[in-house]
């Protein structure tokens, strides 16, 4: 079973040079002909849907479509599955690629959240990370959006670029602040191998951020947005009260979701879960949907161990952190009959906190997280 839908728009005008995600520049009719092959998928799962609490439009670039795509699926989508009212449905926009007229059809076809990949408000780094759009871009997508009658909006943010210094990321988070959007989203660069940021910057390059100054800049961004207002609700996620990520939260969670499009990964709740993704060849995607014989790739069906060791490495990326009794109630089992000392072991160090009933990351844990993740699996 599924509520939550996320559909994989794997084209764009240009790859970015730090990016390892499944997308290409469209060829031909692809961009066209796409939206009927994401009908024909949901058509096979439509037997395992609840009803849907939020839609994800993600990329590649999703705002390349048309907004008479996007309202044509949101239809077919909706003809086939019930949705709630008040289902949150994001779709993801490069600032080069919306204006004012995009943005309005956009949101008169569906789509009530836009999550905008500004990634800096700096046009040297812009360069450097080979995005096609401009900082004064970004600006006028963000304008653009607010007056086509977005009230949730969402940007992305990249820290850690390489030469950037401190000082620099501070003007990039009063930048953001200034927009007054009600979600942000920092990353932390991180250098993917067989990408061309891989074969600029090696790991040991000068330019590269080391540990202390990513750390720096980590503790700053958290008492600066949470000073200004955000709630820090997910390590790399900030969001004015109300507006945290609905669909995303279902993620770590482990909310059932079914995604569709070429590589889109599936989490369906049968038993302790499902793990599975599609082809990440356009043709070989094509053809599976057209045949009715899709070819789920690293299908995983979890185990008792997999599905308690998600709840916990997933579950503590919030800030509320994980539930002893939503533990026990899934799996009969306390945190110390599942990991004996582990839980203690990290209170003791200060990486975990234990309020009552739950565990959370401190802040030293959300810098150190994957050491604390890596405690239960």
């Amino acid at each position: 079973m599924f509520n939550r839908l996320y559909i994989h728009v794997p084209f764009c005008r240009e790859k970015c040079h730090y990016c390892a995600f499944v997308s290409t520049t469209p060829k031909h009719n692809e961009l066209v002909e796409y939206p009927a092959l994401l009908n024909r998928e949901l058509q096979f799962h439509t037997n395992e849907a609840g009803p849907l609490e939020s839609i994800y439009f993600g990329g590649g670039t999703p705002s390349l479509l048309k907004p008479e795509q996007v309202a044509r699926l949101l239809t077919e989508i909706t003809d086939q599955i019930p949705i709630r009212k008040d289902a949150e449905i994001t779709l993801e926009a490069n600032p080069g690629t919306v204006d004012l007229i995009s943005l309005k059809a956009f949101h008169d076809a569906g789509c009530n959240r836009i999550s905008l990949g500004v990634q800096s408000f700096d046009d040297r780094f812009l360069k450097c990370l080979g995005r096609i759009h401009t900082t004064e871009e970004s600006f006028q997508a963000f304008h653009a959006a607010r007056q086509a009658g977005f009230d949730n909006i969402s940007i992305d943010l990249i820290h850690s670029l390489p030469g950037q210094s401190l000082d620099q990321w501070r003007t990039e988070l009063q930048q953001a602040v200034k927009l007054s959007p009600e979600h942000i989203s920092i990353y932390g660069l991180t250098v993917e191998a067989e990408t061309p940021f891989a074969r600029k910057y090696p790991a040991d390059s000068p330019e590269l951020a080391d540990e202390d100054l990513s750390a720096d800049m980590f503790e700053f961004t958290n008492e600066f947005l949470t000073g200004s207002g955000f709630d820090h609700y997910e390590i790399a996620n900030y969001a004015r009260p109300g507006y945290r990520s609905r669909h995303n939260s279902g993620y770590w969670q482990r909310d059932g979701y079914l995604g569709l499009g070429v590589a889109a990964h599936s989490f369906l709740r049968d038993g302790y879960g499902v793990r599975f993704s599609n082809p990440d060849n356009l043709e070989e995607y094509r053809r599976g949907v057209l045949s009715g014989l899709l070819t789920r790739v690293e299908e995983q069906k979890l185990t008792q161990s997999d599905a308690m060791a998600e709840f916990m490495f997933l579950g503590l990326r919030l800030a509320d952190g994980v539930s002893q009794h939503n533990f026990d109630q899934e799996f009969g089992l306390s945190f110390e009959d599942a990991y004996g000392s582990v839980p203690a072991d990290l209170v003791r160090l200060g990486l975990l906190d234990q309020t009552g009933e739950r565990l959370a990351l401190t802040q030293r844990g959300m810098l150190l997280s994957n050491q604390v993740f890596n405690r239960f699996l």
